[in-house]
């Protein structure tokens, strides 16, 4: 095992923690918008969702290692195929799995607090993403069937976005479930992109995700699908009045959508020529969500 700061990042997969974090400041935001906002507990609430990511990312290395899906990935990208940091011998199986429920048990250390800072729905939505983050990495993905794709909507969306904002405002309404539907798709458009490059690999292990399930070329219509559902709730949510007017900034975001969906018309079976696909969906994501909490910061002047 050579473990060192660089390796570890790498293993938790840590530029992926921005996308991550951002969906905790969408939750915050709408809480901010209404009056209620403190900061400690936010930075607390964006640590344990890093964290849980990073505990998802390391125990879904240690599945994959047990499955075969990543020794036998042979269409690598930066975005999929792991983080290899056991295929390589810098971390053992055993060392991701410990790497794995320290992750989770600070996890639980900062939900625990919370609860007691802010009630009993904190403990609720903890224990909803912890259990399912992890029943993702050991059997949903493996079960398919769209499961695991559904798992990573809710997981990102409704529990992560409408956590934050209870762990602020200390009740869930209406307005801040919409608002987590699109931030859950966009999150669950991210693991169906890689899912193409994985094709093979995951087909081999057993997954049976809607990719393996469909095969890449009738699958990749539900990369557009995804896209169409993301922006169409924005603007059902403003035309109905869930969701303020501002928030159609989040349209700015347009382009990359744009760009994702050439991307994977034209390259959703070659797995080199479709990484600049992965790496503008994770923009999109987070410049949707940015744009988002922008929508609700102007929202709050303009009252």
């Amino acid at each position: 095992m050579r473990l060192s700061i660089k390796n570890l990042l790498r293993a938790l997969r840590a530029p992926f923690f921005v996308a991550t974090a951002t969906q905790t400041l969408v939750g915050a935001a709408v809480a901010w918008n209404e009056g209620s906002f403190y900061l400690g507990y936010f930075l607390l609430t964006a640590l344990g969702v890093v964290l849980a990511n990073a505990g998802t990312n390391a125990a879904n290395d240690y599945f994959d290692h047990l499955s075969g899906d990543d020794e036998g990935n042979q269409e690598l990208t930066p975005f999929s195929g792991g983080s290899r940091v056991i295929q390589e011998g810098i971390i053992s199986p055993r060392g991701m799995l410990v790497l794995a429920f320290l992750c989770y048990g600070i996890v639980v250390a900062i939900g625990l607090y919370l609860t007691w800072a802010r009630g009993w729905g904190v403990l609720a939505f903890g224990l909803i993403g912890v259990v399912l983050s992890f029943l993702y990495d050991a059997k949903i993905s493996y079960f398919g069937r769209g499961l695991g794709e559904l798992a990573t909507g809710i997981l990102a969306g409704p529990v992560v976005v409408c956590g934050a904002y209870y762990v602020q405002a200390q009740r869930v309404t209406p307005e801040i479930v919409w608002v987590s539907l699109p931030v859950g798709l966009l999150v669950s458009l991210i693991l169906y992109v890689n899912e193409f490059p994985d094709y093979a690999a995951d087909r081999m292990a057993g997954k049976r995700t809607i990719v393996v399930m469909l095969g890449r070329r009738r699958a990749m219509p539900g990369y557009i699908a995804i896209i169409v559902a993301v922006y169409l709730s924005i603007l059902l949510g403003v035309l109905v009045g869930l969701l303020p007017w501002p928030t159609l900034l989040a349209f700015l975001s347009l382009p990359l959508a744009y760009k994702g969906i050439q991307g994977i018309r034209q390259f959703y079976g070659e797995t080199p020529r479709l990484i600049p696909t992965c790496a503008v969906t994770i923009k999109m994501h987070t410049a949707t969500a940015l744009l988002f909490t922008l929508g609700y910061v102007i929202d709050k002047f303009l009252a």
